[in-house]
């Protein structure tokens, strides 16, 4: 007997919250959640761009979606983290975080469930916007993460040498400087 959550029409997305609402990305770009930290700051970065965070040697931008959709910056809590995404900006595979108040759970939208964005009522700019997942009584929005993240947070990722950026890991002994 065949399980409707797991038919083969059906699309998995990652639910998050963030102020208040409830989102969604499409799993297949979520590389994995990280506990939130603290990202070092870059100067003369756009507001959304929080920082970068070192990840196993690699530089990744961490960008408050809060920010960039015109809230107040996200506040860090027991329960902020970070949805470490792919995303595919002209033509290139970039690696960034983007902050979440909370993850709530991975879903299964199959396409009778998703509805066109709507025209009006969200603090989202429609383009950012695949459609709406209706989840029981409720929506949530599905992002379309390859246009909220745009070409400023890709450039943050490229200009920020990984060596620059402090290990997200115990110290170390002391070194001698070269």
């Amino acid at each position: 007997m065949a399980n409707p959550t797991t038919d083969q029409s059906s699309t998995q997305y990652l639910s998050f919250f963030l102020g208040g609402e409830a989102y969604a990305i499409g799993i297949l770009r979520v590389r994995e959640i990280l506990e939130y930290q603290p990202p070092t700051r870059v100067p003369q970065t756009p507001p959304s761009i929080r920082g970068v965070i070192n990840l196993r040697g690699k530089v990744i931008p961490i960008v408050d979606l809060a920010v960039k959709f015109g809230l107040p910056a996200t506040e860090a809590t027991k329960w902020t983290c970070i949805i470490v995404v792919e995303t595919n900006i002209a033509g290139e595979t970039a690696v960034m975080g983007v902050l979440a108040d909370s993850v709530s759970e991975v879903i299964d939208l199959p396409p009778s469930d998703i509805e066109a964005p709507p025209s009006f009522g969200t603090r989202v700019k429609v383009d950012y916007l695949r459609g709406m997942g209706r989840v029981g009584q409720k929506f949530m929005l599905l992002l379309d993460i390859d246009r909220v993240l745009s070409a400023d947070e890709t450039a943050v990722a490229g200009s920020v040498p990984a060596a620059s950026v402090p290990k997200a890991v115990a110290p170390e002994a002391p070194q001698t400087p070269k």
